[in-house]
C-alpha cells in the first residue's frame, strides 16, 4: 500500500508541474520554463551570490576539517566568520571567502519559521556545530596515531581509507557536513526564503504586481527570495540555468543527495519535479499567480523533505549489513552520514512542521550512540529507526535501501 500511495503521489507531483496551467479565465496560459533563465529589459534577474558563498565556506570548512594539522580556532572562525570577535583574519584558501560578510553561522538555524520565535533551540543548534567542529581536533585528531576502540578516539580502517571517529566511533566531520544540509541548507529554503511569510512580508506583493524592483537591482524582492532558496541547491553548479546537467557533481551537500536519490529507481524523476517547481514557481511569481507559486512551493517541500528521509534509512540500513560483515571502519562511516542525515530531519516541512521534532530526533541519535555508540548498535535498532523515518515518508525501507 505504501508503495502504491508514493507512486500516486509521484504521478500527482508530475501532473502538476508537467501540465499548463491557467493564471485565470481569459487570461494566457503559464508553462513550465525551458531553463531557470529570467529577465526584465534585457537584464538577468536573477541573483543568489549569498548562497554560493556560503556553500562555498562550508566545502572549505569540512575539507579543513580533515586537516591533522588544523587548529580548532581556525575551522571555527571558517564556520562565524567574525574576525572582529579575534578570529583568524584569513581563514579560507579563497581571497574573496575572506573578504566577504557573509557567515555560515548567521544562517544556520535562522529561517522565519522555525527560529525567529526560538532563539534558545537557535543557540543550542549552533553550539552544536561548535562543539563538533572542536571535537574533531580536541578528540579524534590529537589521538590519530592511536587506534580507536570502545570509548576511545583514534583512527579505524575502512577499506583502502583511514577514519578518524569519536570514543562513540562518530566522524565530526560527517556530523558536520550531514547536518549542515539540514540546518543550513533545507532549513533556509523551505522554512525561510520559500515560506508565504518571507515571500509575502511587507508590501512585497504588491511590489511585485507592480514591477517595483529592489533599488539599483533588475529584481523585485519575492524574486529574489526565490532565487535564494534555489541557490542553497544549485548554487555551485557550473551551469545553473540548467543545473540537471551536471547534478550530484556540483557540491558534497544538498545537490549530492538530490542526484543521489534520483539515481534510485524507485524514486527517480524526483530531480526533475523539483527543477521543475523552481521553474513553474518563479514564473508564476513573474505572472504574480501567487496560488501557483505557493503550489511549487509545497512540491519543493515534499521532494527536498524525501530526499533527506530516503537518506537516513539509506544509510542506516548500509550500516546494518557493513557491522553485519565485521567492518566496523565502513559502517561507522555510514553511522556518521546517517547520524547528520537525521540531524537534519529537524529541519524538513511537511504543513507546518518537521517530519521529525527536535525530541523525536534527539531520541534517534540517542538510541545511536548509547553506551559505547556504534561500536555495540543494533541491528535491530537500526530496524526500528529505520522503519519510524520511512513510515513518516510513506515509503518503504527497502526502496530507500538501495
Amino acid at each position: 500500500m505504501k508503495n502504491f500511495n508514493y507512486i500516486l503521489k509521484t504521478l500527482v507531483l508530475a501532473v502538476t508541474v508537467a501540465t499548463i496551467v491557467s493564471c485565470g479565465e481569459g487570461e494566457p496560459m503559464l508553462d513550465t520554463p525551458e531553463s531557470y533563465a529570467f529577465f526584465r529589459d534585457g537584464q538577468s534577474t536573477v541573483s543568489f551570490t549569498g548562497q554560493t558563498t556560503r556553500m562555498a565556506m562550508a566545502t572549505e570548512l569540512i575539507d579543513a576539517m580533515g586537516d591533522l594539522d588544523v587548529e580548532s580556532e581556525l575551522l571555527l572562525e571558517m564556520f562565524r566568520n567574525a574576525t572582529e570577535s579575534g578570529g583568524d583574519a584569513d581563514p579560507f584558501q579563497s581571497t574573496e571567502l575572506n573578504v566577504a560578510t557573509k557567515s555560515i553561522f548567521s544562517k544556520v538555524a535562522a529561517s522565519q519559521d522555525y527560529f525567529s520565535s526560538n532563539s534558545v533551540e537557535s543557540a543550542r543548534i549552533r553550539a552544536d556545530f561548535e562543539g563538533w567542529i572542536t571535537a574533531q581536533v580536541r578528540e579524534t585528531h590529537s589521538n590519530a596515531q592511536q587506534l580507536a576502540q570502545p570509548g576511545v578516539s583514534g583512527q579505524i580502517a575502512d577499506g583502502s581509507s583511514v577514519r578518524y571517529v569519536s570514543g562513540d566511533g562518530l566522524e565530526y566531520n560527517q556530523a558536520v557536513a550531514k547536518s549542515l544540509i539540514g540546518a543550513l541548507m533545507l532549513d533556509q529554503m523551505l522554512n525561510n526564503y520559500l515560506s508565504t511569510s518571507v515571500l509575502d512580508a511587507g508590501n512585497q506583493r504588491a511590489d511585485n504586481d507592480n514591477a517595483i524592483t529592489v533599488e539599483g537591482k533588475s529584481y523585485t524582492t519575492m524574486e529574489h527570495k526565490w532565487d535564494e532558496a534555489y541557490g542553497y541547491l544549485y548554487g555551485l553548479s557550473s551551469t545553473p540555468a540548467e543545473p540537471l546537467v551536471t547534478l550530484g557533481s556540483d557540491d558534497a551537500f544538498l545537490n549530492k543527495y538530490v542526484g543521489r536519490v534520483e539515481g534510485d529507481v524507485d524514486f527517480e524523476g524526483i530531480a526533475a519535479r523539483i527543477q521543475d517547481a523552481f521553474k513553474l514557481g518563479r514564473a508564476a511569481i513573474v505572472a504574480r499567480d501567487y496560488d501557483l507559486r505557493d503550489k511549487q512551493a509545497k512540491i519543493l517541500r515534499d521532494e527536498l523533505s524525501t530526499v533527506i528521509g530516503v537518506r537516513c534509512v539509506y544509510y542506516l540500513q548500509q550500516a546494518k549489513r557493513a557491522l553485519s560483515g565485521g567492518d566496523f571502519g565502513g559502517a561507522f562511516h555510514d553511522l556518521s552520514e546517517a547520524y547528520g542525515f537525521i540531524y537534519s530531519l529537524r529541519f524538513t516541512r511537511e504543513a507546518d512542521g518537521p517530519f521529525a521534532d527536535r525530541e523525536e530526533v534527539d531520541r534517534y541519535l540517542a538510541e545511536l550512540t548509547a553506551g559505547n555508540g556504534f561500536w555495540e548498535v543494533s541491528a535491530e535498532t537500526l530496524d526500528r529507526i529505520s522503519a519510524d523515518i520511512a513510515d513518516k515518508y510513506d515509503f518503504t525501507i527497502a526502496q530507500a535501501a538501495e
